[in-house]
């Protein structure tokens, strides 16, 4: 069964927000990482309630879930997912035309030895931004 669709079901009891750790629980990311997409990836930007905390929508999850695929399970860098989010629709469904989809950045192809180190090099990048970023915040 796909990870989306199995995330998915947890949002089966509809609410009209979701805490950032309710959000956290639903798309098994850390909260510190959904903080950080929120800088990377302008389609992310969940409102925030009275006491500023930050109230994510249903659409909100599917793009944040769809962001993780991207990056975690298709191999996208931070860039190329950035890329394939302008062709991304309100409605929360990826769209992809055929004329476009030719200049869309294509995932690396790794064989199978080689797709752990991958895995872990895409990772540290990941941390690398983040820590990027918390320096500015100091």
């Amino acid at each position: 069964m796909n990870k989306f669709i199995k995330s998915m079901r947890d949002l089966s009891i509809k609410k009209l927000y979701y805490s950032i750790s309710e959000v956290s629980k639903i798309a098994d990311i850390e909260q510190y990482v959904l903080r950080y997409w929120e800088t990377e990836f302008e389609e992310l930007s969940p409102q925030k309630n009275r006491a500023g905390n930050r109230i994510y929508t249903n659409k909100d999850i599917r793009l944040i879930l769809y962001i993780k695929e991207l990056l975690r399970e298709k191999k996208y860098t931070i860039e190329g997912a950035k890329k394939i989010l302008e062709n991304y629709e309100q409605d929360g469904k990826p769209v992809v035309e055929i004329k476009e989809k030719k200049s869309l950045p294509e995932p690396e192809i790794v064989y199978e030895q080689e797709a752990i180190s991958v895995s872990y090099k895409k990772e540290l990048e990941e941390i690398r931004e983040i820590l990027k970023y918390l320096l500015t915040k100091l």
